[in-house]
């Protein structure tokens, strides 16, 4: 994956597995390659499931609206569901972010 502009992944729904064993869930949100993070938004928390980890973590029901996850602690990263078009909007990748009148703060904020 690469920076921010040309992620083809971005809005894609991605599990992610922590070097803690620790799966999440969430749409991909950015890539920065400058500071080595990734950041998912909506994200839920299925702790370690039946991963081998020093001390078995439950599921969250909590929904994360964003975390960022520090690249090197990263174990793996698939994409889940590929992007989906916008309301409509072709697939272009001149677009970084659709937002809806509901989610602008969340947009600019």
């Amino acid at each position: 994956m690469s920076g921010r502009g040309g992620t083809p992944y971005i809005g894609s729904k991605i599990s992610l597995i922590s070097k803690a064993q620790i799966r999440y869930e969430g749409v991909l949100s950015y890539v920065d390659t400058e500071r080595s993070t990734v950041a998912l938004a909506k994200v839920k928390s299925y702790g370690t499931e039946d991963r081998h980890a020093g001390s078995p973590l439950p599921p969250k029901d909590e929904v994360y609206e964003y975390i960022i996850f520090r690249g090197s602690d990263i174990k793996e990263i698939t994409v889940s569901e590929p992007t989906k078009p916008h309301h409509g909007l072709p697939r272009d990748p001149a677009i970084v972010q659709v937002c809806s009148r509901v989610s602008l703060l969340t947009c600019f904020g």
